[in-house]
């Protein structure tokens, strides 16, 4: 530990201001009707879990309202074919605490919803959250306990919704370059990659 390591809480206070009334405010125990429309109109939501193993954040993405808002308390979010690895849905077992943030193309506010989780397999909700005629493979019911907006400045900073950005993907490692980097990896890169697009398009649901 050195001299600038901050190790309490009344050492961040010197660093901040008090938040404002704004930053206050905004902050409710369940959705709201304008917090609703900004949730049935993100289609891409991070999740944050914890468990034994340890932490896990993970995006989630459809068509936007695939979070449905089935009243002010609750929120359902279906768990779409993936990895197969189920980091996050093991945590919610064992931890069913959990964080969303959702966002919406082209705005700079983002909207966090803090509260706890249950997994279920219920034919209702399953048939519900269907897409393309697939049901999802599990339904995470969500009981929220604090919602609240983010201010737009992180994702101006970061110039997310500039399409000059999306030039930053060009000197970004390809799936396949990354999963060809990783130690003791025999995938081979251009291999992996070729006709990765179609594949995912394909298998999406």
């Amino acid at each position: 530990m050195n001299e600038y390591e901050i190790t309490s809480l009344d050492q961040f206070q010197s660093l901040f201001d008090a938040p404002g009334e704004a930053a206050i405010h905004k902050e409710t125990d369940h959705v709201v009707p304008v917090y609703r429309r900004m949730i049935e109109s993100s289609p891409f939501v991070v999740m944050a879990t914890s468990g034994p193993g340890g932490l896990d954040c993970t995006p989630r993405g459809d068509p936007a309202g695939f979070v449905e808002v089935p009243d002010e308390r609750h929120l359902l979010l279906p768990e779409r074919k993936g990895n197969n690895r189920i980091d996050s849905l093991r945590n919610l077992i064992e931890d069913p605490r959990i964080a969303l943030l959702f966002l919406v193309p082209g705005k700079g506010e983002t909207l966090r919803v803090n509260g706890q989780a249950r997994i279920t397999t219920d034919p209702e909700l399953l048939e519900r959250t269907a897409a393309h005629g697939k049901p999802p493979k599990c339904v995470i019911v969500v009981e929220v306990e604090m919602v609240y907006f983010q201010c737009a400045r992180a994702v101006l900073r970061a110039r997310l919704w500039d399409p000059g950005s999306r030039r930053l993907a060009e000197h970004t490692p390809s799936a396949g370059e990354m999963l060809a980097g990783v130690p003791e990896s025999t995938i081979r890169a251009e291999q992996y990659d070729d006709g990765l697009d179609e594949r995912q398009e394909r298998t999406l649901y």
